[in-house]
């Protein structure tokens, strides 16, 4: 039996909640949000793209992310963004980093969030 490849094994790089919102007011980041839809329609961080990380390996070709700008894998506790970074880094996105304690951290920190 073959484990998915999208386990949550290893450590990858990663910012803070508090460094996530400054990127997102000055709208540097691609934000790809891995959660299932259902956690994404509950909450997420504005301009995030919901991509559940089942189905990234085969999204990736058709989200047109920019190789030149930061992109953040986001989830609920960090545990499904660890294998988004590694993807992502694998598909030459470089500089890709996950949230740090995922949106837990993220309403920890008291910000803000959409349910649109």
């Amino acid at each position: 039996m073959s484990l998915p490849w999208w386990l949550p094994f290893g450590r990858v790089p990663e910012i803070s909640a508090d460094e996530l919102h400054e990127m997102v007011k000055n709208g540097g980041a691609q934000l790809i949000d891995v959660r299932t839809p259902v956690e994404f329609a509950a909450g997420h961080v504005a301009r995030a793209r919901n991509v559940p990380i089942y189905t990234l390996k085969q999204a990736l070709p058709s989200l047109a992310l920019d190789s030149n700008r930061p992109v953040v894998a986001i989830c609920a506790t960090a545990h499904r963004s660890p294998p988004a970074v590694r993807l992502l880094r694998a598909a030459g996105y470089k500089n890709t980093v996950q949230l740090k304690g995922g949106m837990l951290s993220w309403a920890a920190a008291r910000l803000p969030t959409t349910s649109a």
